[in-house]
């Protein structure tokens, strides 16, 4: 008879700290004296910031939502003719399309009296950055009118300056860039071609937040297709990952959904699982076999599994995951989170070795989610610093956030004459623009995406916009003086049951497979590599992403799933190195942790006072 396993929630529990039976004793912390609190005279003076009023008050969604809402409701206005879809009290609901150039899904909002309050999926999944993504709507530190050097403006004034400055660049023949995110939209392609067409000059160069250009470039060396394909887990007996935590942040919300069918054994099969990384992830923490790595062996490893399906001898650390696939050829599926070309090559040299190609996942049916190109951002960047681009107009970007290279970026910003952003904050780069014009809210908008190959989705407005912002597409249009996105959307469309489309929120339509080449990139090797010292690896925060929604207070307070942290940033490490190193964690009175902090140096450049967090 086996012995029943016992778990942990932590060191201090395992070592039996005294501390944690108190606390065990008193789990629940005394009443925090809300109302107390905000009937207090003197609140209104206090330099208190809304981030360390919810983080000292524990608050949790009820108080984020009080704190987003800075302007109060003086007056209730009733409707003199009521509109025949509103019922008070009763909700409705609209399809439309959450992207923000990280997260996609196609997803029904929930209204009530004409305010959006509540996200759920339609044909796709979610997670909770797209669920959360209603509460940055009335988000009161949206850029609320168009700037010029960072003071407002109006429409009239901005536009009447942009459309001379960009006549006077065409009449030069000087070059104008756009910086976007990836653009899914077929309508706005088209609107970008056209404002190319008009303006002459006019370059069109995407960019993610967090790069999968790796994927990309090695997909067209490999196959003559830069797209990502579409990864089907739930039709692999056999799922390895090299660091791609695909229950996490990597790529799609939907892999979730498939995993679940894979390891379902009522379906009859359970997918076996292997997970090789360095950091610990929602995904690592699921799977059957965990192989813990630096992540300077990932390639190596990566190298020596293609040389076991090939009859060499395999590290006796995957032997076992070699077997394994190569007794599940077409029915296994490798996955890395690598954005080395050559690293993802190698993927590729042996997902094709394994015939997973059009059974796992497919080239042939690509997703469209992730297009940015490093080569281009950094061609673009150097073009800046050497004077050649006249006008920068960004879209859903924050270079001087998210590049690596922002100091290069910056210092070609000041080499341009006309510099426009639209965007939703008034961010860090947006404040470094000559122009910040606010972008609207996805559910203040009108739209369309492409995903994949085929599928089609609609978005549309669910509240009339709350601020004085207008959508990218509509400024372009302004500055060819032409007008109605919502018009030329349509059109765009002019094939299919338009009203029908919009209420379902999605379509299907003919599309050409892409044009897949044989297998013909030449297969890199790598050499296992040893270290003996300290590395660094750095991830995404599971309820931040690419930090788009760093001002949602709903993420912010959302604890990790793993760690249970929220809000701040900190390292992790295992036991063995914090008791190499001296670093400790403690649990104070209040049931939260302290611990030790630490300077980190990478590169040259250090943070300083991290806190750290021990894994077990």
């Amino acid at each position: 008879m086996t012995k029943a396993k016992k778990y942990w929630k932590g060191l201090a529990e395992l070592n039996d700290n005294p501390l944690v039976d108190k606390l065990k004793q008193n789990e629940f912390v005394e009443e925090i004296p809300v109302d107390e609190f905000l009937g207090d005279k003197e609140l209104s003076s206090t330099s208190t910031s809304r981030r360390d009023f919810l983080k000292f008050l524990g608050f949790s969604t009820a108080a984020a939502t009080l704190a987003a809402c800075e302007t109060p409701v003086n007056k209730a206005i009733p409707y003199v003719i009521k509109p025949d879809e509103i019922t008070p009290g009763v909700a409705n609901y609209y399809a439309t399309t959450m992207y923000d150039g990280y997260d996609f899904a196609s997803v029904l909002v929930k209204t009530r009296e004409g305010r959006p309050i509540k996200i759920d999926s339609n044909k796709s999944a979610t997670n909770a950055r797209i669920q959360a993504s209603v509460l940055s709507l009335y988000d009161s530190g949206r850029l609320k009118n168009p700037m010029k050097g960072g003071v407002d403006t109006d429409w009239s004034t901005a536009d009447a300056e942009i459309i001379a400055k960009l006549n006077e660049i065409k009449n030069n023949g000087d070059k104008i860039a756009i910086l976007s995110s990836t653009i899914i939209s077929p309508s706005t392609t088209q609107l970008i071609a056209d404002f190319s067409a008009a303006y002459g000059n006019v370059i069109h160069v995407q960019m993610d937040a967090v790069s999968y250009s790796g994927i990309l470039d090695a997909n067209e060396a490999s196959f003559g297709v830069r797209a990502l394909p579409t990864y089907n887990f739930d039709k692999a007996a056999v799922i390895v990952s090299f660091g791609a935590d695909f229950l996490g942040n990597w790529l799609n919300a939907d892999y979730a959904k498939q995993y679940v069918t894979a390891r379902n054994p009522k379906n009859g099969k359970m997918a076996k699982h292997y997970q090789v990384e360095s950091t610990l992830s929602l995904t690592g923490s699921n799977a059957d076999d965990r192989i813990q790595i630096k992540p300077s062996e990932q390639a190596g490893l990566l190298s020596n599994l293609y040389s076991a399906l090939n009859g060499g001898t395999a590290d006796s650390r995957i032997a076992k995951m070699a077997n394994d696939l190569a007794n599940n050829v077409g029915k296994s599926i490798v996955v890395c989170n690598s954005n080395d070309t050559e690293v993802q090559t190698l993927v590729n040299a042996i997902n094709n070795k394994l015939g997973n190609y059009e059974n796992t996942l497919s080239l042939s049916n690509p997703s469209y989610l992730k297009q940015g190109n490093d080569a281009e951002v950094a061609a673009l960047i150097a073009e800046m610093n050497a004077g050649n681009i006249a006008a920068l107009i960004t879209y859903n970007v924050n270079p001087s956030y998210t590049l690596q290279n922002a100091d290069a970026y910056n210092a070609g910003l000041a080499k341009v004459a006309l510099t426009v952003a639209t965007s939703l904050y008034n961010d860090e780069s947006a404040a470094k623009m000559m122009y910040a014009c606010p972008d609207n809210h996805y559910l203040e908008s009108w739209g369309d995406a492409n995903p994949s190959n085929g599928v089609y989705t609609l978005m549309q407005p669910t509240i009339p916009p709350l601020f004085n912002g207008r959508q990218f597409q509509e400024n372009l249009m302004t500055w060819m003086e032409k007008s109605d996105y919502h018009t030329y959307l349509q059109n765009t469309y002019s094939a299919i049951d338009w009203n029908t489309s919009v209420h379902d929120g999605y379509l299907t339509q003919n599309q050409s497979a892409a044009n897949v080449s044989l297998f013909s990139a030449s297969v890199p090797s790598f050499d296992l590599a040893k270290s003996d010292g300290i590395e660094f690896e750095m991830t995404e925060k599971i309820s931040m992403g690419d930090g788009s929604q760093s001002n949602n207070p709903w993420l912010q307070e959302l604890p990790d799933p793993l760690s249970r942290a929220c809000w701040d940033n900190y390292l992790t490490m295992s036991a063995a190195t914090a008791r190499d190193l001296g670093i400790t964690n403690w649990n104070v009175s209040n049931g939260g942790l302290n611990g030790s902090m630490v300077n980190i140096t990478v590169n040259g450049t250090t943070l300083n006072n991290v806190p750290v967090m021990i894994q077990p």
